[in-house]
């Protein structure tokens, strides 16, 4: 993907908006245009098809990721502040997240870095082990997705799960 002109990033920016209020499933170009004030076939001369806006969302959505992971990051529990700037974010922008993470990704069509800067956290939290990470990432992302899809009963001490979780990691790091 190539850099995006100035007008493509706004668009990119309503998309997010629309994205938000309605979920993935009403990301659309119309509602985007009307969002915009502009008929659809006008985002056509920025975006390819709505392929190339979602990819342009997720490329977005990874920088925010991590910097989040950034933001979080702690030397005395990577483990622990990984997890919980992965969860903040998915909680706080649980369609962007669903939008990111549910279906195969178009790598070659994202921003070039884009996912490897988000990525690189959960690495760094798993003491540099590519298979402990993928782990990591498996555990944050089946508890986030089914604390997202309600799933757990009412009264489930999720803090507790992920406790048990992260403990299990921990115990593997050097």
């Amino acid at each position: 993907m190539s850099e995006l002109s100035p007008r493509a990033q706004e668009i990119v920016a309503s998309a997010r908006e629309v994205l938000e209020d309605a979920g993935p499933s009403g990301l659309s170009m119309r509602a985007l245009a009307d969002r915009l004030g502009i008929r659809a076939p006008s985002i056509y001369k920025h975006l390819a098809d709505k392929q190339a806006l979602e990819n342009a969302v997720i490329s977005a959505g990874f920088e925010e990721f991590a910097a989040a992971l950034e933001a979080a990051q702690a030397e005395d529990d990577p483990v622990g502040a990984f997890a919980a700037a992965y969860r903040r974010f998915a909680t706080e922008h649980p369609h962007l997240y669903r939008l990111m993470t549910e279906h195969p990704l178009q790598r070659d069509a994202l921003v070039p870095g884009a996912e490897d800067r988000a990525s690189a956290h959960v690495l760094v939290a798993a003491g540099g082990d590519p298979a402990l990470a993928r782990a990591l990432w498996g555990l944050a992302h089946g508890l986030t997705i089914l604390e997202l899809n309600g799933r757990f009963p009412a009264d489930a001490d999720l803090d507790a799960a992920w406790e048990q979780g992260l403990d299990a990691f921990r115990a593997r790091l050097p």
